[in-house]
């Protein structure tokens, strides 16, 4: 990966605790059809998260970011992805 690769914001985050805010290559997910991967100039998108199932977020020169979920809403506008949790 080189240092022009496109990135999107990333925040997930519950009421009281930011797990995630930052620039990312990509968020994967799984909701009711199954999983799927958001990457930069995603079209909009908003959707309920499955639960018990896990959010990846990759990031250049980090380790990722990976996070089992009970519930959460993703919504995704512009290059901006905000995952809104309830852990």
């Amino acid at each position: 990966m080189n240092d022009n690769s496109p990135t999107m914001e990333v925040k997930v985050f519950a009421p009281f605790k930011t797990y995630f805010e930052g620039q990312a290559l990509s968020l994967s997910g799984v909701n009711d059809t199954g999983p799927f991967d958001v990457l930069p100039h995603h079209k909009n998108f908003m959707s309920l998260l499955k639960p018990t199932t896990p959010i990846v977020v990759r990031a250049a020169g980090k380790e990722d970011f990976k996070m089992e979920i009970s519930r959460g809403v993703m919504h995704v506008s512009a290059d901006n992805v905000t995952v809104f949790l309830d852990v």
